[in-house]
């Protein structure tokens, strides 16, 4: 009498059977490296004669790194986890792949580490796709001209130095002055745009990250950006890998006809850890003993920004990126490297900084090659004469600090520019309207700030959002909308920037009797 058990083992063993039967029998070859130093993030391997640059490889341990160095008879792996249990005579095998990222939507809102995997504790990430992190730059015959502006928010920098979308503005400056807050207040400011924001935190400490994260979920919109974090204490090939990781991520929603926005904080560690890992893996030293290749590294990725003609979906990828300086010294390597790979500069200064003004950007050494064609036409109107009117003002100050009476003219031009200086100014993660920014550009370029005095210029900024709602929401909404603003309009602003400066003004002292 058969029983069931006996029926089950007799069809797994037709099964095991067919299945021995279909299997491809013969010798195959295996290459299998051997680890014959590992240390600092780095492992040199030999037995691998095939293996590609860049190749993505295995240890035995369940690891992975990448291949950095190619030799005559070993090669230089940068390892991406666990580098601590790495040891001579481990196994390794080459996948035949590159390392790979996840992309898509699946990935907003959420805090990841260069390889995708969530750091955040809300579960794993089904994403649409693996990408490659390494990816060419598009061509220029799939370039468009950079025309659409990239909102700040910041005063000083949409007047000024105004960005495009698609466009590489490098920030730099000397440590803890303000270059970060630019760029966060840059990623706030896109919670009423259409622009993806990627944040990525290269070498950064755990408290400067979560400070950024922070002000990012208190203040913008969370739930459109994506946030990136190679930790000063995680593994250097993390680090290496974290800026190419970001802009795949990007690239996601470029390709696609979307808009995105990414801040690289900052190049100067990426560059101190690209350094190290090629001291370690023995390639020649160079200048400040950074290798070679150094400036090739940066410009293939910041190439990779670009607005994409409408045959390619017509989307644009922004780069941000930061760059510390040492006491302010723009000429250092890195420094001129990134200058001359991006399309413009904006240049923090340590002196404006201490003296209270926030953001300290160096008005004088600070450039944007493209922004002027992206500027909204309002505010491009409003703004005419306002570098030059500043800039006259500064070289003014410092020559009537020696003594002497100036003329009505000179004390005139005084008295705009501390002004335009007050107006300036603009507290952290507090990102103004365009068309607020057109109406305090207005108001002191028309001279209703004239005879207000400096310390109630603060008032009039805080009150002005309201005043401008109150007063003029038709022309608000024009500016907001279309970033223009005809005759009737302006007059109308006009008008209600002049019964905002008198409701703020102090009252006059009465007179004597």
């Amino acid at each position: 009498m058969t029983t069931d058990s006996s029926i089950r083992a007799d069809a797994w063993l037709e099964g095991a059977r067919a299945k021995l039967g279909a299997a491809a029998l013969g010798p195959r070859a295996e290459q299998i490296g051997r680890v014959e130093e590992a240390g600092d993030g780095i492992a040199l391997v030999s037995g691998l004669p095939d293996v590609r640059l860049d190749e993505l490889v295995r240890f035995d341990k369940g690891q992975f790194g990448f291949v950095q160095v190619l030799e005559r008879d070993r090669v230089g792996c940068v390892l991406l986890d666990d580098v601590d249990s790495i040891e001579a005579g481990d196994a390794v095998r080459g996948t035949g792949d590159v390392v790979r990222v996840p992309v898509g939507p699946a990935l907003l809102g959420r805090v990841v580490d260069p390889l995708g995997r969530p750091l955040d504790g809300k579960g794993p990430i089904v994403a649409d796709t693996l990408e490659p992190i390494e990816r060419p730059a598009p061509a220029i015959i799939d370039r468009d001209l950079v025309i659409q502006p990239v909102q700040t928010g910041l005063v000083v920098v949409d007047t000024l130095f105004a960005l495009g979308r698609g466009q590489r503005e490098l920030i730099i400056g000397d440590r803890a002055i303000g270059k970060t807050t630019i760029a966060i207040d840059t990623i706030i400011n896109q919670k009423t745009s259409d622009i993806v924001c990627v944040y990525v935190a290269v070498g950064q400490k755990s408290s400067s990250v979560r400070r950024a994260i922070d002000a990012i979920q208190a203040a913008g919109a969370p739930e459109r950006c994506i946030i990136v974090v190679a930790g000063s204490a995680g593994s250097p090939g993390l680090q290496w890998i974290a800026p190419f990781t970001g802009f795949t991520m990007a690239e996601y929603f470029r390709d696609r006809g979307q808009h995105a926005l990414v801040v690289v904080d900052d190049l100067s560690k990426h560059a101190a850890t690209h350094r190290e890992i090629a001291l370690l893996t023995r390639q020649s030293p160079g200048r400040e003993a950074y290798p070679g290749d150094v400036f090739y590294v940066h410009a293939r990725l910041l190439e990779r920004a670009a607005k994409l003609s409408q045959d390619k979906g017509g989307g644009s990828l922004t780069a941000l990126p930061i760059a510390e300086t040492d006491a302010g010294n723009l000429s250092a390597y890195i420094p001129t490297n990134l200058i001359s790979i991006t399309d413009g500069q904006i240049v923090l200064d340590a002196k404006l900084f201490h003296e209270g003004l926030k953001p300290a950007v160096d008005v004088g050494t600070s450039v944007s090659r493209v922004g002027g064609k992206t500027q909204a036409h309002a505010l491009r109107e409003a703004a005419q004469t306002l570098r030059l009117d500043y800039a006259q003002f500064i070289e003014l100050e410092m020559f009537t600090r020696f003594g002497g009476m100036p003329d009505v003219r000179v004390r005139n031009q005084l008295t705009r520019g501390a002004r335009i200086r007050a107006i300036l100014d603009q507290p952290q993660h507090a990102p103004l309207r365009l068309a607020e920014e057109v109406a305090l550009v207005l108001a002191v370029q028309s001279g209703l700030l004239d005879a207000l005095p400096l310390t109630a210029v603060a008032a009039f900024r805080r009150g002005l959002r309201d005043a401008l709602d109150r007063g003029v929401p038709e022309v608000v909404r024009l500016i907001q909308e279309t970033g223009t603003l005809d005759d009737v309009g302006k007059q109308a602003l006009t008008e209600t920037l002049r019964r905002h400066v008198e409701a703020v003004a102090p009252p006059k002292p009465a007179a004597p009797p």
